[in-house]
């Protein structure tokens, strides 16, 4: 079987994957849209499982080392960097992606979206098996440059940051669209990251709230 065929299956299952999800996505839905038999997913990936994670691994393996490269420059040259120096460590290499696939860098961060949202553990585990040692590197560059948060905090942090990074970009389309109607701005998804960027680097640099009153309770 080809590597031709591969390719095939790995064009449709991104294209199912990040429309539909994984979990709404079947094997023969793939197959289908590639025109292959179930044996060539079989052959070329053994597992749907595995499929996701190369689906990912196309865009991880240009995506992390980029990232790795961005912050050896600017902790070489800023040794306490601040927040909004860090996060814009990750706008070249999202945008570099466009050029593994047409459209790729919104389609890596909706298939990201896919992944937290629809629970799929065995990609946590693959992510943090292969490029455990950049995410550290990443997580210790946000922790030179908010030092007064603890790594609790800064976990919460991180994962409010994916979500609403996930979020805007899952609607990328949908906001370019709007903004161009409403506000005559023509906005590319490079535009719609250098908004995102500082807003999200200012949530995650935010002072810590001091209260004693547990937040929950005002609400009622």
């Amino acid at each position: 079987m080809s590597a031709d065929t591969k390719i095939q299956i790995l064009d449709a299952a991104e294209t199912l994957f990040s429309e539909h999800g994984f979990g709404d996505t079947s094997l023969r839905t793939i197959t289908s849209e590639a025109k292959v038999n179930l044996a060539s997913v079989n052959y070329h990936f053994g597992s749907k499982k595995q499929l996701i994670q190369e689906v990912l691994q196309r865009y991880l393996s240009v995506f992390m080392p980029a990232v790795d490269d961005e912050l050896s420059r600017l902790l070489h040259k800023h040794p306490n960097p601040d927040v909004g120096q860090v996060f814009s460590c990750l706008v070249e290499p999202l945008l570099s992606l466009s050029q593994v696939r047409p459209d790729g860098t919104a389609i890596f961060v909706r298939l990201l979206g896919r992944g937290y949202s629809e629970s799929q553990g065995h990609l946590r585990k693959y992510i943090t098996f292969h490029y455990g040692e950049v995410l550290r590197r990443f997580v210790h560059a946000v922790h030179l440059a908010v030092p007064q948060l603890s790594p609790a905090e800064i976990f919460w942090r991180l994962h409010f940051a994916i979500g609403t990074f996930v979020f805007t970009m899952a609607s990328s389309k949908a906001l370019s669209e709007i903004a161009l109607a409403d506000y005559h701005q023509d906005v590319t998804v490079q535009g719609i990251i250098a908004r995102l960027m500082p807003y999200i680097s200012a949530g995650v640099g935010a002072q810590v709230a001091e209260t004693s009153v547990n937040p929950l309770l005002d609400i009622a």
